[in-house]
């Protein structure tokens, strides 16, 4: 074939780099925005934070005016005054020139000396977090409080070592006598040595499993305590029957009544069957709710969360540079800072407008929700906003993504209020968060002596319209983590 130049004309959609920040700003959540806008105020010498108060450039020249008719020396150029620094320094203490051989970093430091400036109210030191550590570190500590001989000292570590993150010894001790190597050390002692690190805290740490977790903690308690013997024997020979709740068999073998039985088995709930999961959690995390919702004059209405949309705007100084440059180069730049920083505020003001259109829909085909609770949630879907808004599916799911909404009934992801439907009796839908809802309410009612099956809970449900088959019901109560009807059964 020849080779030859056509010239042809199209359409087609391309995504522009403002395209392109509008999307990815809208699919960041609160904390990863806040990131993202600190970033660009580092980036941007254009943008800054509207609480923000600068000094003008009179009041700076005033302030050099003012200084030199006092014979003091000039402060650092314009451009550098709206700079913070950590400390201040007179003339006096800063010399021409520095030593030879030195640099700037090692006279002057952003640390403060004795000999300038007030220290600290009663010479406090600022709080510089809390040190976090696992279970091991912790295990550690406890070890080297304790006055171990060399050889225990050494058998502790080989024991600590072989502990799991849930506080379970995963090796016997003949394993660790084979793992020291040293033919003077005799197997009773290590297992006086385990005995020892078993007092650790947490109680029950350096376990070989379950009961004997468990009947460590029992040996802590106070010998008063009523029926600690019965429960000691029951996690040790009988806890697979605690386990299955049969407790026929439990008073058949212990020779207890009901009443007390029901006082052993409370005892056991309330040990701690993994204990070195208690050291070294993590913390909280605090969720801030991008919208609010609320009941004003009979309507619901919804607002942004003003804390987590900063107001950024644009330096009008900076901005005014541009007309005035001295040359092309520092023209152009300016120029496209200016472009840069007005393209970031209007996305950032077009994110506010989608999230804000898209609560408002989701409010309003979620009323029953916010009025009766989560049995009178709607199904729906995603594609049922994005038509109502006429918005790509894909928009909407951006914007419920790591989005979070403040209601009275508590703090909801938008998620939350998407989901699937089931058919009813009389052809109507009703959606997989009602059906938990209804789930929960028949288990919180139950006979706690006899508890609903899930086929039961089928046919009550069923009884109401609602067309739900048992592995349904199995596959939202596992979801809710609520144990099957034998587990639940209780004295």
């Amino acid at each position: 074939m020849k080779a030859s130049l056509q010239l042809r004309m199209g359409q087609s959609l391309t995504m522009t780099p403002q395209l392109q920040q509008a999307i990815r700003l809208l699919q960041l959540s609160t904390l990863e925005l806040q990131q993202e806008i600190q970033q660009a105020l580092e980036s941007n010498p254009l943008l800054e934070m509207e609480d923000e108060q600068f000094e003008s450039l009179e009041s700076i020249k005033e302030q050099q005016l003012q200084s030199e008719a006092k014979g003091e020396a000039p402060e650092s150029p314009v451009e550098d005054a709206a700079v913070e620094t950590s400390e201040t320094m007179t003339q006096d203490s800063m010399p021409d020139e520095l030593p030879v051989d030195t640099t700037w970093d090692e006279v002057y430091t952003a640390a403060p000396n004795s000999s300038s400036g007030a220290l600290m109210p009663d010479d406090e030191m600022s709080f510089q977090g809390e040190t976090s550590h696992g279970l091991y570190e912790h295990l550690e500590w406890q070890k080297n409080l304790t006055p171990f001989s060399d050889t225990d000292f050494a058998i502790a570590t080989a024991i600590i070592e072989a502990i799991d993150e849930r506080g379970y010894l995963t090796q016997t001790t003949e394993d660790i006598l084979i793992a020291l190597g040293d033919p003077a050390i005799e197997l009773d002692e290590v297992e006086a040595v385990l005995k020892r690190v078993q007092h650790f805290d947490p109680v029950g740490v350096a376990a070989r499993d379950v009961g004997d977790c468990l009947h460590i903690q029992l040996s802590q308690m106070d010998a008063n305590t009523p029926y600690l013997a019965q429960t000691k024997l029951m996690v040790l020979e009988y806890l697979p029957l605690i386990a299955t709740r049969d407790f026929r068999t439990l008073m058949r073998k212990t020779k207890l009544k009901e009443p007390q039985l029901k006082e052993a088995i409370s005892l056991v709930q309330s040990l701690d069957p993994r204990p070195g999961l208690s050291v070294g959690q993590k913390e909280d995390e605090y969720i801030t709710p991008d919208v609010s919702v609320m009941k004003k004059n009979g309507r619901w209405s919804v607002e942004l969360n003003p804390n987590t949309q900063p107001k950024i705007n644009v330096n009008q100084h900076y901005a005014a540079m541009a007309k005035g440059a001295r040359n092309k180069a520092d023209g152009q730049f300016v120029r496209g800072h200016l472009q840069e920083a007005k393209w970031f505020i209007k996305s950032l003001e077009s994110r506010n407008d989608t999230i804000l259109r898209v609560c408002n829909e989701i409010v309003k085909k979620q009323q029953g929700f916010f009025e009766y609770g989560p049995e009178a949630m709607k199904a729906m879907v995603l594609n049922d906003i994005a038509e109502e808004l006429e918005m790509h599916e894909s928009t909407i799911s951006r914007v419920t993504s790591k989005k979070y909404m403040h209601t009275p009934r508590g703090i909801y992801e938008l998620k939350y209020f998407f989901s699937s439907h089931v058919g009813t009796d009389d052809g109507g839908e009703c959606s997989s968060t009602a059906i938990r809802a209804f789930i929960k309410k028949l288990v919180d009612a139950e006979n706690t002596k006899k508890p609903l099956s899930d086929n039961k809970m089928a046919q009550l449900l069923n009884e109401q319209g609602i067309n739900v088959a048992r592995r349904t019901i199995a596959k939202y109560r596992e979801a809710m983590m609520i144990p099957p009807s034998n587990q639940r059964k209780s004295l």
